[in-house]
């Protein structure tokens, strides 16, 4: 890549590097003339998706965010800080996350994510390490660590760098201690629950009625000691509280802490005032204890999310085994011709990387003798693939196709996927989650909540009550007002629509997922291994059967894509191959007598073989159309090409006309050639077509798309990460690489496109059943307030309303949100 200077710019797109004879490409309009493009996909990304002056929207912050995420800061004293937070399961928390960070000595900025756990922070490393600022985000139940270092304790490479993440050690170890702070919760719960299924229940009921052995309690506590149970209500109850009502109490806490109430205040209300209100009660002589509420409600509302969590776990666990575009060792190559294999870490400038047929290479650097083929696609999205001469630059992260490579380690010991992984961990950190519907109407009940409890204690005390009697009323009405179930109604809700949407094929990582698709306005499709399937196969065959045969027993000793794609045409090829050599244009040998030529057309003029015109026009058209030809001859003549293509995936069309049909855009990225594209613009479904984008300018496109509406990105490649990052939603197919699963917030695991579609329709879905659960949450509250209004409320009443709340919203959450068969 050149370096800037007097005769480079930066493309006003992508912000690449470009020299004065690509900024002179012809554009369409005047506006663009002002600027740099470093390719014509570039320069279309900006012609289609132009501001309102058709200005290729000024905007080369933008550009140069998109290639390399956001800048840490104008000042180079500065570093930039990636953390797992573990603990974060809401806006609040994103908000008490940065507000903690930006109080610290030496923090310039700081941007939280609950969709993602993580926190990047931008500081002066001399005045605060990366190790400080991990402990000083480890508070109130927040556990920080460096996202580098949140793999497995054990080693474990495989699967995605997220569902290392989530199944790492120390995520593990935080989960077990949760599960097992709830279920000693529970089991202490249920001891003091006891007496009140024996003892006090039918007290309450004998106020009410002397049927049956209920007339045996009516005196039971005519002269009831409260001092005498009060130690052990309160002991067992508040280790209740301690032991599995923490998290909520943090998370109304840091609430407060913020003045944003939540659903989590709510309650936290509710089991707080039942707790005080038992210990008044029974410290008075009262029967009419509420710390059966507070172990009940504390149970519900916590179950509700440690299940939610449970199924976010299930979701990761279900790309485990997708393709690592990482390279975690590397084959250092020694003077004598040895080889030494070492981390990639421990890899310095000037090292030389030998890198055999069908392996990744570990970092950036330039080919050193030879000639090979490299698959790009993993970094640039182009299908097909490359070959590389000595001298020629090598990306880290390709997968060397043809004969074996020895790479010299650049100036910089990192590779491009690790500079995508950076980008991807920028954008999911500013990519602030959507707070819930429920938190919004929280923050309106709350004034609420809190005003009934001071008009109900002030009328106390104005008709003459003490304080005491005053002090409890307040703390019942709370009881009976607080809505707590709103904190138990869109968790439970939200675990049961992800846990049909993965029985649908659909992985879900972000509970805030549904509520963004529902708003989506337009999708954008990357081409390669989206809408295609990435796998080459034979689409023409202009070749005698027996020559067919003689390429496909060559191809089969051969690595490349297309050698694959041809051999397979031919079920155990008859041939017999007596000799065989590869070249990084094609492969030749001898297959029974005869001399045969495979590969591209400069391989037969390197051989002087004979290629006739009629041919080569047959050749140029095949390129038009976005396929590969390959030429095959024999004993030196050229007798017919076999054109390679990527196959289109199943349903797409159908796919693109159901979102079209639901007033959803429909947009085509793909760092092919126009050509390659043509079958899906010619689609009516199809708003736009934007072919030869880097992956920078796939993220640039995005963003400018995301100016007039709610985007998401459907992707595969390591390429389309920061794009899917970058989309407000983002979309991975399940074949995808480990960092495109990684950077979306949703995978379709079976490959079917169809299941974009049936996302949406499930989102619709989820975003009623929510909707109808938050109504039936309110239920408590329309049992409760009628009962205390009439003076009768009592535990029994309280908790039996509670019960009912929380059947008719689980039954109503695990109906199916898709009906019938015709649904899916």
């Amino acid at each position: 890549m050149s370096e800037p200077g007097a005769d480079t710019s930066q493309c006003a797109v992508c912000g690449a590097i470009v020299t004065d004879a690509a900024a002179d490409q012809p554009t369409e309009t005047a506006a663009l003339d002002a600027d740099a493009f470093c390719s014509s996909g570039c320069r279309d990304v900006a012609r289609t998706l132009s501001g309102p002056s058709g200005h290729a929207l000024a905007d080369h912050d933008i550009a140069n965010e998109s290639l390399a995420g956001p800048m840490a800061s104008d000042d180079e004293s500065l570093v930039r800080t990636h953390l797992r937070v573990d603990g974060t399961y809401s806006a609040t928390c994103e908000a008490y996350l940065e507000t903690l960070a930006e109080s610290l000595e030496g923090v310039a900025d700081a941007s939280a994510s609950y969709v993602t756990e993580s926190i990047r922070v931008d500081h002066d490393p001399d005045r605060l390490s990366p190790t400080e600022v991990c402990d000083a985000l480890s508070t109130l139940g927040y556990t920080a660590y460096l996202r580098e270092d949140a793999a497995a304790e054990d080693g474990e490479t495989g699967g995605t760098r997220r569902s290392r993440e989530m199944t790492g050690m120390r995520k593990r170890r935080a989960d077990d201690v949760l599960e097992l702070r709830y279920i000693v919760g529970i089991v202490f719960g249920s001891f003091l629950l006891v007496p009140y299924v024996a003892v006090f229940y039918p007290v309450y009921l004998s106020a009410f009625s002397d049927w049956g052995v209920l007339v045996h309690y009516g005196d039971a506590f005519s002269e009831f000691e409260g001092v005498l149970y009060l130690p052990v209500f309160l002991v067992l109850t508040g280790a209740v509280l301690y032991l599995a009502g923490l998290p909520l109490l943090r998370g109304a806490y840091v609430s407060l802490k913020l003045r944003r109430p939540n659903t989590h205040l709510l309650a936290a209300f509710t089991i707080v005032a039942a707790y005080a209100y038992g210990t008044l009660a029974v410290a008075n002589g009262q029967i009419d204890v509420y710390y059966d509420v507070t172990i009940v409600v504390a149970a519900l509302v916590m179950a509700a999310v440690f299940y939610e969590s449970t199924v976010k776990r299930r979701a990761t666990d279900r790309l485990t085994d997708l393709t690592i575009s990482q390279v975690d060792d590397a084959r250092v190559l020694e003077g004598d011709g040895s080889t030494t294999t070492i981390p990639v870490a421990d890899l310095e400038s000037g090292d030389r990387v030998l890198v055999r047929a069908g392996e990744r290479v570990p970092v950036d650097g330039t080919l050193e003798g030879g000639r090979c083929t490299m698959d790009e696609a993993v970094v640039t999205g182009e299908s097909l693939p490359v070959s590389k001469a000595p001298g020629d630059d090598v990306i880290g992260g390709s997968v060397v196709t043809g004969d074996a490579a020895v790479v010299a380690v650049g100036e910089e010991t990192t590779s491009s996927i690790d500079r995508l992984t950076e980008t991807v961990w920028d954008v999911q950190s500013a990519d602030h989650g959507v707070g819930r519907r429920a938190d919004a109407l929280a923050a309106k009940l709350t004034p609420f909540v809190l005003a009934s409890g001071t008009v109900v204690g002030f009328a106390l005390l104005g008709l003459g009550h003490g304080v005491a009697t005053a002090a409890m009323g307040v703390l019942l009405t709370v009881v009976v007002v607080s809505p707590w179930a709103l904190a138990f109604a869109p968790p439970l809700s939200v675990a049961e629509s992800v846990t049909e949407a993965l029985e649908e094929g659909i992985v879900v990582f972000d509970e805030s997922v549904f509520e963004r698709l529902r708003a989506v306005d337009a999708v954008v499709f990357d081409k390669t291994g989206t809408l295609t399937t990435g796998a080459m196969a034979v689409r023409e065959a202009d070749v005698d059967d027996d020559l067919l045969a003689a390429a496909a027993a060559l191809e089969t000793r051969a690595s490349h894509p297309a050698a694959a794609a041809i051999a397979a045409t031919v079920d155990d090829p008859p041939g017999t191959v007596e000799e065989f050599h590869t070249t990084a244009t094609g492969v030749s040998g001898v297959v029974d007598g005869e001399d045969v030529l495979v590969g591209h057309p400069v391989l037969f003029d390197e051989r002087g073989w004979d290629l006739e015109s009629g041919l080569e026009a047959r050749v140029a058209d095949v390129r038009e159309r976005g396929l590969l030809p390959v030429v095959v001859g024999r004993n030196g003549r050229a007798e017919g090409i076999v054109v390679v293509g990527d196959e289109p995936r199943a349903n797409w069309e159908k796919t693109v006309s159901r979102l079209d049909e639901s007033g959803v855009d429909v947009v085509v990225l793909t760092g092919d050639d126009a050509s390659a594209a043509t079958r899906f613009g010619d689609h009516p479904g199809v708003s736009h077509v934007l072919a030869g984008v880097s992956p920078g300018g796939k993220t640039a496109a995005v963003r400018r798309l995301r100016t007039t509406g709610t985007v998401a990105m459907v992707g595969d490649g390591t390429n389309d990460a920061p794009a899917l990052a970058a989309a407000d939603l983002g979309i991975s197919l399940g074949s995808g690489t480990a960092l495109a699963s990684d950077a979306a917030d949703l995978a379709i695991a079976d490959d079917d496109l169809a299941g974009v579609e049936r996302a949406f329709r499930l989102a619709n879905a989820a975003g009623n059943r929510v909707r109808q659960n938050v109504g039936l949450a309110l239920g408590y509250n329309a049992i409760a307030i009628p009962v205390a209004l009439a003076g009768v409320m009592t535990p029994l009443f309280a908790t039996g309303a509670i019960a009912l709340t929380a059947v008719l919203v689980g039954a109503n959450a695990s109906r199916p949100l898709l009906e019938t068969a015709t649904d899916r």
